[in-house]
């Protein structure tokens, strides 16, 4: 048998066969030190990334087509971040049904930091609404900073006689399901919020969906649907030609951009609140110093004047974040939608 000696040493005969605590003090250092080397490494390596990022063109990838107010957006702060990091910053479109497809090319990409998501509350919605995804948007995404936040805006025809939310209630009450309300596609943020109003309203009305928000206008204008519901932006033309009416927005308090309009909330709906936002996300396990570098250019890039400009022309009130204000609020909708989907009777797809 053999045992080691409090020096270290191995002796000969003995009938133990045990760890001496020099040995142990020994072995503990050396543990220490390798724990220690390694995190300096990594830390030097995320360090190394960061001081030499980017060292080419970084592209964000859109959920949508172009020429919609999150591909402006997105080529507007692109832009922006372009002149300041002096290297090219690509917007790329891959448009499809959940954002799935522009959302997994970016889950699956090299976590570099020159890969990165145009990510919108369409994410949030995504993950109750369909069975599957080939990627979880709380796990496979490294969150960057917001972008901005835009209401969804409830209006009537110009000459309508509902001037305000109260009279669309009452008439709604005293004609229960013989009232319409028009939104676009089944599953949009649009078509959920008015699922929403609906369920908290307690009114008994019927929604209609339309494949493109210029059909809502239409059937509203023409009177196939007595109210639509959808973003500020596409709406806002209409209202200033008279063809039609804003009777309220979805936000918590009222739009600095529409600060005539009153909320939903305070015009006989308590508690009602519905915004689009829109952000940047990387893909997971990108070096932290790189999201660091990347939620500094972000939100340089939204609070310049001409970008904060161009937003607000396109109904967004731009407002940049912490990476963790957007994780939060990706978790919060994820978790508001999926019960709005259930209540509603939504099937998943």
């Amino acid at each position: 048998m053999s045992r080691w000696s409090p020096t270290g040493g191995l002796e000969r005969g003995s009938q133990v066969n045990k760890w001496q605590p020099g040995v142990l003090a020994h072995l503990a250092a050396a543990v220490a030190v390798a724990a220690a080397a390694a995190a300096a490494l990594a830390v030097a390596s995320g360090g190394a990334a960061a001081q030499g990022y980017p060292s080419k063109p970084v592209r964000i990838v859109v959920p949508f087509g172009p020429g919609g107010v999150a591909d402006i957006s997105a080529r507007a702060v692109a832009q922006k971040m372009g002149e300041s990091m002096g290297q090219q910053v690509i917007v790329e479109n891959k448009p499809s049904a959940g954002g799935i497809l522009a959302s997994e090319t970016v889950a699956k990409a090299e976590p570099d930091g020159y890969t990165l998501l145009f990510l919108t509350n369409g994410n949030a919605v995504s993950e109750s609404l369909f069975k599957s995804l080939p990627y979880s948007s709380v796990r496979d995404f490294a969150p960057v900073s917001t972008v901005g936040f835009f209401d969804f805006v409830l209006f009537v025809k110009g000459d309508s006689d509902v001037k305000s939310l109260g009279d669309l209630l009452a008439r709604m009450r005293a004609n229960p399901g013989k009232l319409n309300i028009g939104t676009i596609n089944p599953g949009s943020g649009q078509h959920l919020s008015a699922e929403l109003f609906k369920s908290m309203s307690g009114v008994d009305a019927q929604i209609i969906t339309y494949k493109s928000t210029p059909e809502v206008i239409t059937a509203v204008v023409s009177g196939q649907v007595q109210v639509g519901l959808d973003i500020v932006a596409p709406v806002l033309a209409q209202v200033k030609g008279g063809a039609l009416r804003m009777i309220a927005v979805s936000s918590k308090q009222r739009s600095p951009i529409l600060p005539e309009v009153p909320t939903v909330a305070e015009s006989g709906v308590p508690g009602y609140e519905s915004e689009s936002w829109n952000g940047v996300a990387a893909p997971a396990k990108t070096p932290p110093a790189v999201i660091e570098r990347l939620n500094k250019e972000v939100r340089a890039a939204v609070a310049a004047p001409d970008v904060k400009k161009r937003l607000q022309d396109l109904g967004i009130d731009a407002r940049a974040g912490t990476p963790g204000e957007l994780r939060e609020r990706l978790v919060a909708d994820i978790a508001k939608w999926r019960a709005v989907i259930e209540k509603a009777n939504i099937p998943r797809q």
